[in-house]
């Protein structure tokens, strides 16, 4: 496979990951971000600018392969979501002289309305209830609008090592909602983009997500079946190298009252070009993530 040159737009968890990968296999990685750059990154090079301003972005190489911008944005507001996603892929496309034969930018499901436990898939009609859906969607089609070879990736929520809201609340007690949440490991969204860089023909939409959704009150309810039993192991059975067996069933004992809500994400498109993840439902993502096995941070 011939050499190809990556900038990686947005530093955080997955596009570090992604670096990684593609630094691995020999292609030529650039990874942009707006702040200066920790060097522990091998055989990558750095680049400091605003995409919301376009400071800095005059110093880029001049042409790229593939483009991921996979950035997000510092405040929850709808002025900062436009401010990076609607003017950021255009500043970033003015400052080259040649636009890249791949561009994929990471969205999210948030441009899904479903709200009551239905299936969506790329087919779904997105219609977003929240300001962050719509700003979203309207980047995905401003680039498609302008670049051919545009993807837009809607990752499902992400979760792996460092981001331990989930087991916090399992901990407290908290029983959760009857709400149908997905997911996707940090390691699985990279993986994905990574995929999705090499494949011939691509179709314009994927979503990222694990193999099966689960409702809150159900992923909280397993987690603190899974945390007490560990934590029964480490103050009885010190002397042991036991294996805790995940309960057969992730379903709460006594859910909540009321409706289902939310949506469930199908992967079927994702799976479809040979993706397939490590770790493919929230059980093995977080057995992982508590026995210390979910791979570098």
């Amino acid at each position: 496979m011939a050499r190809k040159r990556i900038l990686i737009a947005g530093a955080g968890d997955v596009g570090r990951r992604l670096g990684r990968r593609r630094a691995a296999n020999g292609d030529a990685v650039w990874l942009l971000r707006r702040r200066p750059i920790e060097p522990d990154l091998a055989g990558i090079r750095t680049l400091s600018a605003d995409l919301t301003s376009g400071a800095g972005l005059d110093h880029l190489p001049s042409e790229f392969d593939a483009i991921v911008f996979c950035a997000a944005p510092d405040q929850r507001e709808e002025a900062a979501y436009r401010r990076l996603y609607l003017d950021g892929p255009a500043r970033l496309l003015d400052a080259l002289p040649t636009s890249p034969e791949r561009f994929l930018i990471t969205t999210s499901t948030a441009v899904y309305g479903e709200d009551c436990g239905e299936w969506v898939d790329e087919a779904t009609p997105a219609r977003p209830r929240e300001f962050n859906g719509r700003v979203l969607l309207q980047a995905e089609q401003a680039l498609a609008s302008r670049l051919t070879g545009a993807l837009a990736v809607r990752l499902s929520g992400l979760y792996g090592p460092g981001r331990t809201r989930m087991l916090a609340r399992a901990r407290s007690g908290d029983p959760g909602t009857r709400r149908w949440g997905n997911r996707i490991h940090v390691e699985d969204a990279a993986s994905a983009l990574d995929r999705l860089l090499d494949i011939d023909a691509p179709l314009p939409i994927y979503l990222a997500s694990d193999d099966r959704p689960a409702r809150d009150c159900d992923v909280l309810a397993w987690l603190a079946r899974l945390q007490s039993s560990r934590a029964e192991d480490r103050t009885h059975d010190r002397t042991h190298d036991r294996t805790l067996d995940p309960p057969p069933d992730a379903t709460s004992e006594t859910p909540p009252d009321g409706p289902d809500s939310g949506r469930r994400v199908a992967n079927a498109r994702l799976r479809a070009t040979g993706w397939q993840p490590r770790f493919p439902d929230f059980r093995a993502g977080y057995s992982a993530l508590l026995d210390n096995t979910a791979g570098p941070d």
